[in-house]
């Protein structure tokens, strides 16, 4: 009997970027191993989308859009492009309103994509059905998601067989529109028993002929027996990586499969050789890049704190960034308590991260003392129904954190009304910044927010992790200085030949000895007195936005500036009345703790 060929998608260049590296991944470093992997007969990759959208704007200095581009001019226009989305989050935390959703299948469409995979991490069908039509209505192949995962020890009621079977059936009722099936474990907690009989039951339920794929990491130690037991079950396809970038948090490799198929009625139908020949060029196009030695080992803590990888290293990395990684174990310890009592969302982008987040909170500034935007959202029903019910108390504690009231409402009809979002507010976002209104940029900025208009304000750096430069040019950044003449503060940072005074930028030379021909004396007039008060960063970070200028008299509690850390925003707020005299920081820089960014007099 002729074996089965299995269906291989590569994730190397989307999932194991963003296993390994955090998705900070520079484009034309990579595109030598992809163009050596279509040679070695692979002829469907995960080519963007998910956490390789914002990356590339955050922490590349890159356009996602020209990266998806390149990648398709890379492999020819008859290889397979697929993308990952999240449901009404699309490619962002947040989740979007009806117009950017259409425009995000619109403009995947546009730039080479043939296929998304599209999931909502609460499994919830009303979340899914509108994205799903947009993909199809735009011509698009969508492949519509069951999310997995196994609960920490001593949850129950849900993340079961028989919760699967019920989601698959809503989404089936839902009548969502979709040409293939998979079921996506994106932490690889779920158990090998667990995924067959959850396999076998889809394989029943779905019409006859259905293409059925399951996807998992390697992170808990058990993602090719997990394979094996879903093509047993009737899977056709799973997905796979190459090394550098295969095992630990991303998937298992090719060539691993490969070997644990030997002797069944299962075939890949790749030639060894020419694998082992691109993985070799893979290595080589990765050799200057920083391997976290957490991305290469299987953890036997994951079932009980779930992190996917794509989560554990962009936490990890921006961790390292702060110089906060040594809290990284407790924050992990704290993320069972925090699925417990949140609904039971599996822990996929966004939920995963809302979950670390709140994690980080609890760690950083007491339990339960300071709640995650997205976390409180998610328990108050903003981004539509949890598996099961969040704990009352955390739902009252967010309600009171937030000053914001639990819903049932549609979320895509909630963000529909909302003034901040949606096409016109982002084509508002770039006439204030006067940007081109073209619909990438619509998008960029929809999805990114003021990192987005840092990057198309061409102010964006490149934070990408080298052996031979571990922080990129962006955080080997002066902290900056505040430098007193005469009594008169003066907030500088240096950034080459750019010194920001004050908040304002300057072109400078730096030489040595004076020159009295040009020598002439600094105006105080917006310098700091003596007796001035600065107000300083809480947490290390971003700088997102500045919200005031000099010469503003501002009150105690208004917004003076908003930091990004962790993916977080927090707003830094005056604790007392006065009058802004200088402003130590710029949009776009990094701080540290106690780092001043604004003085009042």
């Amino acid at each position: 009997m002729a074996k089965k060929r299995i269906d291989v998608m590569n994730t190397s260049f989307r999932d194991g970027f963003q296993s390994v590296f955090g998705a900070r991944v520079l484009t034309k470093d990579f595109l030598p191993a992809v163009e050596a992997a279509v040679e070695a007969g692979i002829n469907h990759f995960e080519a963007g989308g998910g956490a390789r959208f914002q990356s590339l704007y955050f922490y590349c200095n890159e356009d996602a859009f020209a990266m998806m581009d390149s990648f398709r001019e890379a492999v020819g226009p008859d290889v397979i492009l697929q993308t990952l989305a999240r449901g009404i989050n699309v490619v962002g935390l947040d989740s979007q309103s009806r117009d950017i959703i259409d425009l995000h299948a619109k403009l995947f469409k546009k730039h080479g994509i043939s296929r998304i995979r599209n999931f909502d991490a609460l499994n919830d069908p009303e979340n899914l059905k509108y994205s799903a039509e947009c993909i199809i209505n735009n011509g698009l192949e969508h492949e519509m998601v069951v999310t997995m995962m196994d609960l920490p020890p001593g949850c129950y009621g849900a993340h079961d067989v028989a919760f699967y079977e019920k989601t698959l059936k809503s989404f089936l009722e839902a009548e969502i529109p979709y040409h293939r099936v998979c079921f996506k474990d994106a932490s690889g907690t779920s158990n090998p028993d667990k995924v067959y009989k959850t396999i076998r039951m889809a394989r029943e339920l779905l019409p006859k002929g259905t293409h059925l794929r399951f996807h998992t990491h390697e992170t808990a130690g058990v993602s090719v027996q997990c394979y094996m037991a879903a093509l047993e079950a009737g899977a056709d396809a799973i997905d796979l990586a190459m090394a550098p970038v295969s095992g630990g948090t991303a998937q298992p490799d090719i060539l691993t499969m490969m070997h644990a198929l030997k002797g069944t009625n299962f075939d890949l139908g790749f030639d060894i050789n020419k694998l082992l020949r691109a993985e070799e060029v893979f290595k080589e196009c990765m050799k200057d890049y920083f391997f976290p030695p957490e991305a290469s080992a299987v953890s036997p803590l994951i079932p009980f704190s779930p992190m996917p990888g794509g989560a554990l290293t962009a936490n990890t990395q921006m961790m390292r960034d702060n110089d906060i990684l040594d809290k990284f174990p407790e924050v992990i310890n704290a993320m069972g308590e925090v699925v417990k009592r949140g609904g039971y969302g599996t822990s996929v982008t966004p939920v995963s991260q809302f979950y670390f987040q709140q994690a980080f909170n609890n760690v950083m500034f007491g339990p339960w003392k300071k709640m995650a935007e997205g976390y409180g959202k998610m328990v108050l029903g903003y981004f539509g129904k949890t598996p099961v019910k969040p704990d009352p108390d955390i739902v009252k504690i967010a309600s009171e954190l937030m000053s914001l009231e639990p819903t049932d409402r549609c979320p895509l009809d909630i963000n529909d009304e909302d003034p901040e979002k949606g096409i016109e507010s982002a084509k508002r976002k770039l006439r204030e910044n006067q940007l081109d209104e073209t619909e990438e940029n619509i998008f960029i900025t929809a999805a990114c927010g003021e990192k987005g208009l840092i990057f198309l304000k061409g102010n964006a750096s490149a934070n990408v992790r080298k052996v031979s430069n571990k922080k990129a040019s962006n955080t080997d950044k002066a902290d900056g200085y505040t430098v007193t003449v005469d009594g008169s503060k003066y907030g500088v940072t240096l950034d080459g030949n750019t010194a920001v005074v004050n908040g304002k930028k300057y072109n400078i030379d730096i030489m040595e000895g004076l020159d009295p021909s040009h020598a002439s004396p600094v105006s105080a007039g917006s310098a700091a007195t003596k007796d001035a008060v600065s107000v300083n960063a809480p947490m290390p970070g971003q700088v997102l936005k500045i919200k005031v200028k000099i010469g503003d008299f501002v009150r105690t509690g208004d917004i003076l500036v908003i930091i990004e850390a962790m993916k977080m925003e927090t707003e830094i707020k005056a604790q007392s009345d006065g009058t802004v005299s200088s402003i130590s920081v710029n949009a776009g820089d990094s701080v540290k703790p106690g780092q001043a960014l604004v003085w009042l007099n």
